[in-house]
């Protein structure tokens, strides 16, 4: 018995375990893989969030970590980069994007709720759905090494991403917004005469490829229409090599490195959105509640985010269900989805206008897209998606108390 059980150990449920934690709220992370390492995972680590590491004193431990900043975000076609946000117009303490690894950021998050005494993270442990009673969700049905049984708990928080196990389990069935894409990821390696981006996408000839500088190598992507992965693998690893080289010139000597369609990652890239977030006993945050496109990298950071704001919420109330045994106020839940639904509907209406008149210009080969060249002629523009894409239409801060140092453990 705990009194929360999240399920996913992604950007949301390990973050909401570790504030909850530091609350002195009991809370299990069950987390279906062995260990955090994944490849082309969500890792834009943007101004709001560091200000959240900030806040819960890990900004330095951070830091530490092996990363890039990035401090701006361009667009170059017709041979120009045109910067659509630079970080440096804000006024925060933290004016660019950390590009860390996922894993490194979640093993980050997890070693510091580990601290505390009332923090469990089980690895290896997938949850299968949830145990019901009495009208309300009462724990979940999970199966780890030693097979399957059940956690009881006063709270079931669904972090557990767009493919989540709970949503299907009860039923819910998020709405879909726009249309899918097709994102494809790779890798090829990085010279130190390549240019100085940071963060760029390539758009020519009815094809879109974004470089993110990696130091060591550029780690890739290309977006297609829903479909165009499989026209990929009809025309072959060369035909790809080829619109790759004509797209971005530098790399033209090097995409040899791509040596099969096996060095291709697939990411269905959809944008949905559940009308209700949470049922008695239940809730949806992160991905579970709204999966969000790779564009602008909203992702991790709106399901910080959620975290934080869910955690500001339902600290108290759950304190008191833990210490009293009184009954736990679920109109609590509904507070989260109604402080993070205007950001979140806001993020994704972003997202879907930049598919709209960006991507799906530049994908049908008509010509080049006009919308980069307003942030060029507008100079107000720069700074809005800056502050947007850097602090979100509605930044949290933690609010939670953190327990006394002598009752983490040592």
């Amino acid at each position: 018995m705990t009194t929360v059980c999240i399920a996913g150990g992604g950007p949301a449920g390990v973050m909401l375990g570790l504030l909850l934690a530091r609350s002195g709220v009991d809370v299990v992370v069950l987390e279906k893989h062995a260990d955090f390492h994944r490849d082309f995972r969500g890792d834009t680590v943007h101004p709001a969030t560091l200000q959240i590491l900030d806040e819960l004193g890990l900004a330095e431990r951070f830091h530490e970590l092996p990363h890039q900043r990035v401090h701006t975000i361009g667009v170059v076609q017709d041979g120009k980069r045109i910067d659509i946000a630079d970080f440096r117009r804000l006024r925060v303490r933290y004016p660019y994007m950390a590009f860390v690894p996922q894993w490194d950021f979640l093993d980050l998050i997890a070693s510091e709720a580990a601290r505390y005494p009332g923090f469990r993270l089980m690895m290896s442990t997938e949850v299968l759905g949830v145990v019901r009673e009495n009208g309300r969700i009462a724990g979940v049905r999970a199966r780890g090494p030693e097979g399957e049984f059940e956690i009881r708990s006063t709270l079931v928080v669904a972090a557990d991403g767009r493919h989540s196990a709970i949503r299907r389990d009860v039923g819910a069935v998020p709405r879909k917004i726009g249309k899918t894409l097709d994102v494809i990821f790779f890798r090829i390696s990085r010279r130190d005469t390549d240019p100085d981006e940071g963060l760029c996408v390539r758009v020519g000839d009815g094809k879109i490829f974004g470089a993110t500088d990696r130091r060591t190598y550029w780690q890739m992507f290309t977006e297609t229409p829903k479909g165009g992965y499989e026209k990929v693998c009809r025309d072959g690893i060369e035909a790809f090599r080829a619109d790759l080289a004509a797209t971005v010139p530098f790399l033209a000597d090097r995409v040899h490195e791509l040596s099969s369609l096996d060095d291709l990652k697939l990411l269905e890239a959809r944008i949905d959105r559940l009308d209700t977030w949470h049922a008695p006993g239940l809730l949806f945050i992160g991905d579970a509640a709204h999966a969000m496109s790779p564009v602008a990298g909203f992702g991790v950071n709106l399901a910080v985010q959620d975290a934080v704001a869910t955690a500001n919420a339902l600290v108290a109330p759950l304190l008191n269900t833990q210490l009293t045994g009184a009954a736990f106020d679920d109109s609590a839940l509904a507070a989260v989805q109604k402080r993070r639904r205007l950001t979140t509907t806001l993020s994704q209406g972003l997202q879907r206008a930049t598919q709209r008149f960006g991507i799906d210009e530049a994908l049908d080969g008509s010509g080049q897209p006009p919308a980069p060249k307003l942030f060029e002629k507008f100079a107000p523009a720069q700074w809005l998606m800056s502050r947007v894409i850097g602090l979100g239409f509605r930044p949290e801060h933690v609010r939670t108390p953190g327990t006394k140092q002598h009752e983490r453990r040592i």
